[in-house]
């Protein structure tokens, strides 16, 4: 009887090795791609700016913009601090902003390491911004995107000071491969002195960033000026119906 049920168990245990092969561990889809997060805070006191990205779980992922540099204030960003622990690894990060502007924050779909692709899913962002006379009443915004191989854009409601927000998920399978859309589009005189154009088709905007990412000007022309800008290298980020494109441009 003993030998009969030992059997019995062996047999079952069969089965479900055999059950679990047949299932196995699923695949996780893990699309790459790029979130554009843009955004302008209109203030004229010192005040702090931040990004970041929460998991599908809600646990913290990763900060993608800060903006601020006295850590006493730190608290004051209380959704940021909470969730990140101040972790700023692999972030755009720059002084206290004491006057009104626009801000891109970009994320390739990586971890904090920037060595591995997430796996697809619903990511939240969470946009914060805090001075001395908000103190822990911040002003906080937060929207949630589905990581995949379908594009998506947001634009969650304003809360002033931060305003025009527009937050846009482009997967590579959605754009044309980077060495068409190189063809397809380019600016002129590059260098440049004073102003570029920038010549391609259905082009629904522009954005000229520094090399860190922070959006310095932007246009819905395919003219811009350039003239207000220092000397230096610059990104021009080009939104287009078919993906974005981004070119490096000197100005003189």
């Amino acid at each position: 009887m003993r030998k009969i049920i030992l059997n019995i168990l062996m047999l079952f245990a069969v089965i479900l090795f055999i059950s679990a092969q047949e299932s196995g561990p699923q695949a996780t889809t893990a699309t790459a791609g790029t979130l554009t997060v843009t955004s302008t805070v209109s203030y004229s006191s010192p005040y702090y700016y931040a990004v970041w990205l929460n998991n599908p779980g809600g646990t913290f992922l990763r900060t993608l913009t800060m903006y601020g540099n006295n850590t006493k204030y730190y608290s004051d960003l209380v959704h940021w601090n909470s969730d990140s622990n101040t972790n700023k690894t692999n972030a755009v990060t720059g002084a206290t902003k004491s006057s009104s502007s626009p801000y891109t924050s970009t994320w390739n779909g990586t971890d904090q390491a920037n060595s591995t692709q997430v796996a697809d899913g619903d990511y939240t962002v969470r946009i914060e911004m805090s001075s001395e006379s908000y103190g822990t009443n911040s002003k906080y915004i937060t929207a949630t995107f589905s990581k995949g191989p379908n594009a998506q854009t947001l634009t969650p409601t304003n809360v002033s000071p931060i305003l025009n927000i527009s937050i846009k998920w482009l997967p590579v399978n959605t754009a044309i491969n980077n060495v068409e859309m190189d063809k397809l589009y380019s600016v002129y005189p590059n260098p440049a002195i004073s102003s570029i154009f920038v010549s391609g088709s259905n082009i629904k905007g522009v954005d000229i960033c520094s090399l860190s990412g922070e959006m310095i000007l932007n246009s819905k022309e395919q003219s811009i000026n350039l003239s207000t800008l220092t000397k230096g290298v610059y990104l021009a980020v080009i939104y287009t119906k078919s993906g974005t494109v981004v070119k490096k441009i000197e100005k003189l």
